[in-house]
C-alpha cells in the first residue's frame, strides 16, 4: 500500500504541468500552454498560443483566426514585454489565480493582474471563447477579466472601445510598431465623450472623422455603432456578414482599415475602406485658417482675408503654421462673414441649439471671439479663436461663414473700374467653364456610343421587347434598356454568392455586384417561388425606366435570359431605412436633421409620382424597407413591382388582387380593393409615424392594452402628450415645433376616410411651411390591433400580403 501511494503521488506531480491538448479551450490550475501547443475555441474559430512574427527575434502570446490560412493575430498579451527566442515560455494560472506568462525559472512576464476575494488559484479558469475573447472567470458566469477590455490594434465583433465621461479613461486600439513588431506603436484610435472618432499620433490628433464629410462618416457608420449611457460612450462594430470575415485594424503608419477576408475569392485580406484617404485629410494639415483642397490640388490655401503666417515656409510647402488675418477684427459692428461652400467644418464646434441662419449669424457677431458659424438644417454651430482642420472641395452641402473685417468684402460700393474688372473676370470664367463642359459632353457622347457597341457587355440595338413574351410591353412604350448577359451578372455577384446578398423582398433576393461600366450595383433577382412574377417584373421595368427623380432609385439595366429575370439598380451604400431606424445601436446615427431630410425627400418622391412624372403612378407598397439611403443619406423610393399607372383624370381604381405589406395598407384597399393616391398617402402616414417614433407598426404592442402604432399616436395626441411619441434617441435634440407638425401631418394621413386625407401637395406644403395652418385630424383607421386574416369575410378574391423585413 505504501508503494502504491508513492506511485500515485509521483503520477499526480508529473502531470500537474502537462501541456494541454490542442482541442481544449480552457486552462485550469496545473495546466499550461507551451510553445508547441495552443488553445482552440469551442467552435474552432480562434486559437491562442505563442507565435513569432516574421523577421522577429521575440516570442509573444496571441490570439488569431484558427480557420484562415494566413495567420492573422487580433490580440497580443505581452506586447510590451517580448520574450527572447530560444526561451521556453509558459501560459497558465498563477498561484494568485491570475492568467500569467513566465519563463526562466518562474520569471513573470505578463499577468491579467486582477485582485479580489474570488481570485484563488483553485477557483479560476482561463477560457478562449468562440468570439475571440480570452476570459478569466470564477465559476461559469462570473468573468473577472477579459481581453476585449484590453484590445491591441484590432477591433472585431463584440469588442468595445470606450470613453468614461467621469474618469476620462479611454479604451482604444493601438497600432503595432511595424508589421513585424507587435510592440505599441505611435497611433491609437477611439472615441471621445462627445461621440467623435479620432486617430491620435502619440499625444496629438492625427485624423478627425468629421461629420460634415458625409460620404466618409456614413461609410464609417456602416461599420460602427455608438452606445452611450450616463457615464460611458462605447464604439462597437455594427455591420458584417460573419465575425470571421471582417476586422478593423489600425496599421503602423496610422491608417484605420476595414478589412474583409476572401473578397470575391481572393483568398487574402482585402481593404474594404481606409481613412485617411489623402494627405489633405490629416488633422490641421494646413494650420490655423488654412484649408486643403481634398479633390482638387491637394495644396493648402489661406481663407479669403488671411495670409500665410510665414510666407517662405508656405512657398516651400511647410503649411503647419497656417495663416493669420490681414486686417484684425474690429468687433465694432463693421465685421462681416464670407461664405465658403462645401467645407470640412473646423474642429471644436460649439452647438448653440436650433435656430435660423440669421439668428445664428447674430449670435456669432455679438461674440468678439467668434471666428465663424455654420447652420445646417437649423442647427447652429460657432467656433471661437483659430479655425483648425479645414478642408474644401468636400462633396457635402456644408457652408462655413468665416468672420472677416468689413473691408475684405467685395460689395456693391465698388468703384466703376473695379466693378467692371470684376464683371469681366466673372464673364471669362463662365465662358471657360461653358467651353469645358461642352467638350466634356461631346467626348462623353462619343465614348458612350463606342462603349455601348461592345458585344460582350450589351447589345444597344436589342429591344427588351424581343427578350420577353410578346405583348408584355405595349408598342407605344418603345422602351430600350441596357441589357446584360446572365454571365455578366454571375461574374458581378460571384455567381450570386451568399456573401454578396444584401437583402430579400417579395420579389426575391438582392445582391451587391460590381460591373466595370457602372461600378457597384444592386442586382435584384426574380425568385421562382415569388408571388410576384413576370407581370410585376415587366411593370417595374416600364415604370422605373421612365421615372427620373433624385428621390427615386435609378434602374441601370436588366437581364432576361432563360428563366432568369433580373433588374440592375444603382447601389445604395446605406441599404434601407429600416436597417437604421429599428436597430437600437444604429438609430443614433439618424439624428433629427437626418430624419427630417428623409421625411422631406420621401414626400417629394411620392409627390413626383402622383403629380409631376410623365406617368401618374400609385406605388401601392410604400414602406420603410422600400426606402433606400445613399451615401449622403438621401432617401430613394424603390420596388415598383406593385405600382399602377393612372390615366389622365383618373382618381381611383379597383382590383381583386390586394397586394402590399401588413401595417401599411389603407382600409379601403384592404376591404374593398379600391386604391388611389390616398392609398399611398395612408402608407406615407404610417411611414412618417415610424420615422418619428422609431417604432415599427407591424409589431407594436403596448403593455397595458393591445393597439397599433396609429392608435397609440392618436391616444397620446388626444392627451396632449405628443413629446412622448418622439423617439427617445432624438427627443432632446429635435425641433419640437416641427416634430409636432410632422406628427399631426402623419395623423391626417392615416384617417379612415380617404377624402379626409390630404394630397401629397398639401403634405409637402404643411411640412415645409411652418406658418401654414393644419386642420385637426380625425380618428385613424386600424386604431386597435389588426391582422389580415380578420378580413376573411370580405369578398376580395385574392390577397397578397408580405411582412416587413430588413432590406
Amino acid at each position: 500500500m505504501e508503494l502504491d501511494t508513492i506511485l500515485v503521488l509521483v503520477l499526480v506531480f508529473s502531470c500537474s504541468w502537462l501541456p494541454l491538448f490542442p482541442s481544449q479551450n480552457t486552462v485550469k490550475t496545473g495546466e499550461s500552454i507551451t510553445a508547441n501547443h495552443k488553445l482552440v475555441s469551442a467552435g474552432g474559430s480562434f486559437a491562442l498560443g505563442f507565435f513569432t512574427p516574421a523577421n522577429s527575434t521575440f516570442i509573444y502570446l496571441g490570439i488569431w483566426y484558427n480557420t484562415i490560412p494566413e495567420q492573422t493575430v487580433i490580440w497580443v498579451a505581452n506586447r510590451e514585454s517580448p520574450i527572447p527566442q530560444n526561451s521556453f515560455p509558459v501560459f497558465t494560472i498563477g498561484d494568485d489565480g491570475n492568467l500569467v506568462i513566465f519563463y526562466e525559472k518562474d520569471k513573470l512576464i505578463w499577468s491579467s493582474n486582477v485582485k479580489g476575494e474570488l481570485l484563488t488559484s483553485n477557483s479560476t479558469v482561463g477560457a478562449l471563447l468562440d468570439n475571440g475573447n480570452l476570459v478569466l472567470k470564477h465559476g461559469e458566469s462570473n468573468i473577472l477579466w477579459d481581453s476585449f477590455e484590453h484590445p491591441t490594434d484590432t477591433l472585431i465583433r463584440d469588442m468595445r472601445l470606450g470613453f468614461n465621461k467621469i474618469s476620462g479613461l479611454r479604451t482604444v486600439i493601438n497600432s503595432w510598431t511595424s508589421n513585424e513588431d507587435p510592440r505599441p506603436g505611435n497611433f491609437s484610435f477611439g472615441i471621445d465623450g462627445r461621440m467623435r472618432f479620432y486617430t491620435w499620433k502619440q499625444n496629438g490628433i492625427h485624423y478627425r472623422f468629421d461629420d460634415s464629410s458625409k460620404g466618409y462618416m456614413l461609410r464609417i457608420a456602416w461599420y460602427f455603432s455608438v452606445i452611450t449611457d450616463n457615464e460611458n460612450v462605447f464604439l462597437t462594430l455594427a455591420y458584417y456578414k460573419s465575425p470571421l470575415r471582417l476586422r478593423v485594424v489600425l496599421n503602423p503608419i496610422g491608417y484605420l482599415q476595414v478589412m474583409v477576408w476572401n473578397r470575391n475569392g481572393s483568398n487574402k485580406w482585402n481593404i474594404e475602406f481606409q481613412l485617411p484617404q489623402v494627405k489633405c485629410e490629416l488633422y490641421a494639415h494646413c494650420g490655423p485658417f488654412g484649408s486643403c483642397g481634398i479633390r482638387s490640388s491637394g495644396l493648402c490655401r489661406c481663407l479669403t482675408g488671411f495670409e500665410p503666417k510665414f510666407l517662405k515656409d508656405w512657398v516651400n510647402g511647410k503649411w503647419n503654421e497656417g495663416c493669420v488675418r490681414k486686417i484684425a477684427l474690429g468687433c465694432d459692428g463693421g465685421d462681416r462673414f464670407l461664405k465658403h461652400e462645401n467645407m470640412k467644418l473646423p474642429d471644436h464646434a460649439i452647438f448653440l441649439g436650433n435656430m435660423s441662419i440669421k439668428k445664428c449669424a447674430t449670435q456669432c457677431i455679438r461674440n468678439c471671439s467668434c471666428s465663424a458659424y455654420a447652420c445646417s438644417k437649423n442647427a447652429c454651430f460657432i467656433w471661437l479663436g483659430d479655425l483648425l482642420d479645414l478642408a474644401d472641395d468636400i462633396t457635402s452641402s456644408r457652408a462655413l461663414y468665416v468672420r472677416v473685417h468689413g473691408s475684405e468684402l467685395i460689395t456693391d460700393d465698388l468703384s466703376g473700374n473695379s466693378a467692371q474688372t470684376y464683371k469681366i473676370i466673372i464673364a471669362e470664367v463662365v465662358s471657360t467653364i461653358f467651353v469645358i463642359l461642352l467638350l466634356i459632353s461631346i467626348f462623353a457622347c462619343i465614348f458612350k456610343r463606342k462603349h455601348l457597341k461592345r458585344p460582350d457587355r450589351m447589345n444597344r440595338n436589342s429591344s427588351l421587347v424581343s427578350s420577353v413574351p410578346s405583348g408584355s410591353l405595349v408598342a407605344k412604350d418603345n422602351m430600350k434598356l441596357v441589357q446584360y448577359s446572365l454571365q455578366n451578372v454571375r461574374d458581378a455577384t460571384n455567381n450570386f454568392h451568399k456573401d454578396n446578398k444584401i437583402g430579400e423582398g417579395g420579389f426575391g433576393p438582392v445582391f451587391k455586384g460590381f460591373l466595370d461600366e457602372l461600378g457597384y450595383v444592386a442586382i435584384k433577382r426574380l425568385s421562382r417561388r415569388s408571388s410576384q412574377g413576370l407581370e410585376e417584373f415587366m411593370n417595374e421595368l416600364k415604370l422605373i425606366a421612365k421615372l427620373q427623380h433624385k428621390n427615386l432609385v435609378s434602374l441601370l439595366g436588366c437581364c432576361v435570359e432563360g428563366e432568369e429575370k433580373i433588374l440592375i439598380y444603382e447601389y445604395m451604400l446605406n441599404c434601407s431605412l429600416d436597417k437604421f431606424l429599428f436597430d437600437p445601436l444604429l438609430k443614433v446615427t439618424l439624428d433629427w436633421g437626418t430624419r427630417l431630410g428623409i421625411i422631406e425627400g420621401i414626400a417629394q418622391g411620392v409627390l413626383y409620382l402622383h403629380k409631376y412624372s410623365r406617368l401618374k403612378v400609385i406605388h401601392r407598397d410604400l414602406k420603410v424597407s422600400n426606402i433606400l439611403l445613399d451615401q449622403e443619406m438621401i432617401p430613394k423610393i424603390s420596388d415598383f413591382g406593385m405600382a399602377r399607372i393612372f390615366g389622365t383624370g383618373q382618381t381611383q381604381a379597383n382590383t381583386k388582387r390586394v397586394v402590399g405589406t401588413y401595417g401599411y395598407i389603407s382600409p379601403e384597399y384592404v376591404v374593398y380593393g379600391q386604391f388611389s393616391e390616398k392609398s399611398d398617402v395612408f402608407s406615407f402616414g404610417v411611414l412618417l409615424l415610424e420615422i418619428l417614433t422609431g417604432e415599427r407598426n407591424s409589431d407594436f404592442f403596448m403593455t397595458d392594452i393591445s393597439m397599433s402604432l396609429l392608435g397609440w399616436a392618436w391616444k397620446k395626441w388626444k392627451e396632449g402628450r405628443v413629446s412622448e411619441l418622439i423617439d427617445p434617441s432624438i427627443r432632446e435634440t429635435c425641433d419640437s415645433n416641427k416634430a409636432t407638425r410632422s406628427m399631426l401631418v402623419a395623423l391626417l394621413c392615416v384617417q379612415e376616410n380617404p377624402t379626409d386625407r390630404p394630397t401629397m401637395s398639401d403634405i409637402v406644403a404643411m411640412l415645409s411651411n411652418e406658418t401654414l395652418a393644419i386642420p385637426e385630424p380625425k380618428e385613424p383607421a386600424f386604431r386597435s390591433s389588426w391582422r389580415p386574416q380578420k378580413l376573411k369575410d370580405f369578398s376580395i378574391n385574392e390577397m397578397t400580403f408580405s411582412l416587413p423585413g430588413p432590406r
